[in-house]
């Protein structure tokens, strides 16, 4: 990992050091170019000139090490060679008794190569020459690799240590290469860290690379539970607690640090009591009477909590108050804690008797409750009427899922729900008018589809990265290929080594009525032009599978939804697999060039969760909308790990991300907008642009986490 490669995975940006004149032959950059269009990729005017400043030792280092990040971005750093070679025209025109004979072969060889360790002959696959292909004839949108800077590369960073909400774990990566290999540190960190998550993280990276001043850390830290987070950090776990964390032992040094991060806590026994099993078990690694002298009211903290000395809770009292229906007293206790009185306040006005009263209360407390949270509660009261018959929810954890519930929320007045988006949004505003004026500002419609990134912790790596349930338009085309690429485990033992993935894809129509699936079951659907490549059950030096799916065929027979699945047959999680991603091209002429085109990639991630099933896209065709889904299912026991035996569960994620009322970035824009400038119409007209293509985009993420959220 380099700052480039960190720079042009994220912004698409790259640093070059300049010289004083033009010397760098054109031959040689022309057929660099040549070479990065192939991957769908060209340099502006401007980063085509600062590197004719580079001498041709110089840029042939640059652009080595270039081209390795751009075919890692797109997938074309790994070979694909799926079953069949002529795909997708052999499995169309192929004798149903010859696939099928295939695939028996391939499973007969990959068992007695588990039974005995003896492998058959390109381990059973079928062999067929390659016919020659006709060159790739359509046309792509290329992305321009942008010149740029040291601060921006900084500020970029900063952004993601300032950001507003959980970053993903490639965000992480990124951060601890930048403490690690940067020598001024001072110039990263900010004087707070809004997000405790964040706040463990990055004081852990400044632990374990010797880079932390304890004067400087320490006013990160409010709460016992900030505390707690780092101890979580320090062991590798999840900092979002959501999970619990073996700790590890630590050293002196580490067990006084967190000690005395603690007894700055103002009053940690209540906060402690929240995650009383966390605690009692890091008090196990931490040895809290060793340092009883000095510490002697969080040592007391500690017996408090190990000898279930019984306390009423924040907590404990709100679920009293809420079970008795006593909403003055839940308004009472609630003031105390604006962030939760935010949270509950759908349930606050649901109990009382005074729903205007309630929302009064609110009112008079708005003022401390976090962007955040406001901008949800202002998209739920929003939309808190339109009829819909599911609830969905993102779990906090380090694997992206979605949980769908019946709404059976009881009916509130219009009148109050309008009451509690107009409050919302005069403190919003009010908020963001004390940030740099905008000017004349266009927000483009287009970003309604684009929700805000409220969570990307469990967000994985990809060509570009947008908060999950966001849709983006598919590109001009009619053929979509889907593909996944993965390789077996390290070792030599066939049985622990081998790794089956199988890639599906399932169509519903617009009611979410299930129509068809094809999988290493079914190879060519009945009723659509859908195709998949062939089954692989092996791969020791890398293994790919497709499906193409044509659009006009399954909208002109009434399908809508196609939700793309990556099952793991043999039982291991992603995140153990030494690498697998997946993607998906737009074709146009899906007969020419390459079966994998670099340059036809629209999207590919890499799939790490701790789960064996995966929804990385959801297509809706009627709509010609890629949605991002990056969401993993657990293993249903009860089945096979097929498409069959998880099709209730595929439907349900499915209806949930398509059925999101959340806030969308065009709202948040707007509303900014408003505060800072004067809303045009006109692109032409404006000072400032949010839109998908140019100025501020969706895709500047920790730029929207860090400086729109505030």
């Amino acid at each position: 990992m380099s700052k480039n490669s960190i720079f042009v995975r994220r912004k698409g940006k790259l640093i070059v050091n300049q010289g004083p004149e033009k010397v760098l032959c054109l031959d040689v950059l022309a057929t660099a170019l040549k070479n990065i269009e192939k991957l769908g990729f060209m340099f502006s005017e401007k980063l085509i000139n600062a590197v004719r400043t580079m001498n041709e030792k110089e840029f042939l280092y640059f652009y080595n090490t270039l081209i390795l990040d751009l075919q890692e971005m797109t997938g074309a750093h790994r070979s694909f060679r799926p079953m069949y070679p002529n795909f997708p025209t052999q499995v169309m025109d192929m004798e149903e008794a010859e696939l099928y004979l295939n695939a028996i072969v391939h499973y007969f060889s990959v068992a007695v190569k588990d039974s005995i360790g003896v492998n058959l002959p390109n381990n059973g696959l079928p062999k067929y020459e390659k016919v020659m292909r006709s060159p790739l004839i359509e046309r792509t949108d290329l992305r321009i690799l942008e010149l740029s800077k040291e601060e921006d590369f900084i500020l970029m960073i900063q952004n993601l240590i300032s950001a507003k909400t959980s970053i993903s774990g490639i965000d992480k990566q990124d951060v601890a290469w930048a403490i690690e290999h940067m020598d001024d540190i001072a110039s990263l960190l900010p004087d707070s860290i809004p997000l405790k998550e964040n706040v463990a993280f990055i004081v852990a990276q400044l632990l374990q690379f010797k880079k932390a001043d304890v004067n400087v850390i320490s006013r990160y830290f409010e709460t016992a539970t900030d505390v707690l987070r780092l101890a979580v950090a320090l062991s590798g776990g999840d900092v979002s607690l959501a999970s619990s964390t073996r700790f590890k032992s630590f050293n002196r040094q580490e067990r006084r640090l967190l000690m005395s991060l603690l007894d700055s806590v103002n009053h940690p026994e209540e906060d402690m009591l929240r995650h009383k099993e966390a605690w009692k078990r890091l008090s196990e690694r931490l040895h809290p009477g060793e340092f009883k002298s000095k510490y002697l009211k969080v040592y007391q903290a500690f017996e408090a909590v190990r000898g279930n000395v019984p306390l009423q809770t924040f907590g404990g009292k709100l679920e009293h108050l809420l079970e008795q229906k006593d909403a003055l007293a839940a308004i009472t206790l609630l003031k105390k804690r604006p962030g939760d009185f935010a949270r509950r306040l759908d349930h606050i006005i649901r109990i009382s008797e005074e729903p205007q009263q309630v929302v009064k209360s609110f009112s008079g407390v708005v003022g401390s409750v976090s962007t955040r949270v406001l901008l949800q509660v202002h998209a739920h009261f929003k939309n808190r009427n339109n009829g819909s018959d599911i609830r969905v929810f993102f779990p906090k954890g380090n694997v992206g899922k979605a949980i769908s519930i019946t709404n059976e929320l009881i009916h509130i007045e219009e009148e109050i729900c309008c009451s509690v988006v107009s409050i919302i949004e005069e403190e919003l505003v009010t908020r963001f008018s004390e940030l740099p004026p905008f000017g004349k500002v266009f927000v483009d419609k287009e970003l309604q589809d684009y929700l805000v990134p409220f969570s990307q912790r469990s967000a994985s790596r990809s060509i570009r990265t947008i908060s999950r349930g966001s849709q983006i338009n598919i590109p001009d085309g009619d053929t979509i290929r889907a593909y996944v690429w993965w390789r077996n485990m390290d070792g030599d033992d066939p049985w622990e080594t081998r790794v089956d993935l199988d890639l599906s894809v399932t169509i519903f129509d617009e009611k979410w009525k299930f129509m068809d699936q094809v999988s290493y079951t079914n190879l060519r659907s009945n009723g659509f032009r859908m195709f998949h490549s062939g089954d692989i059950t092996d791969a020791p030096k890398g293994a790919a599978e497709f499906i193409d799916m044509d659009i006009p065929s399954i909208v002109k027979n009434g399908g809508r939804y196609v939700i793309v699945n990556v099952n793991c047959f043999t039982g291991q999680s992603y995140g153990e697999l030494p690498e697998c991603f997946a993607g998906w091209m737009i074709r146009k002429e899906p007969r020419s060039g390459e079966i994998f085109e670099p340059k036809t990639v629209v999207d590919k991630f890499d799939i790490t969760a701790d789960t064996q099933i995966c929804i990385p896209v959801i297509f809706d065709l009627a709509e010609r909308k890629a949605i991002w889904a990056d969401i993993a299912l657990r293993r249903n026991p009860n089945y096979e790990i097929n498409i069959e035996g998880n099709l209730i569960g595929i439907a349900a994620t499915g209806k949930s991300m398509t059925s999101l009322k959340k806030p969308t970035l065009y709202d948040l824009f707007m509303l900014h907008a408003h505060a800072r400038g004067k809303h045009v119409e006109l692109k032409k007209e404006a000072d400032t642009i949010f839109s998908v293509k140019e100025g501020i985009t969706p895709f500047e993420i920790e730029k929207i986490m860090a400086e729109f959220l505030v």
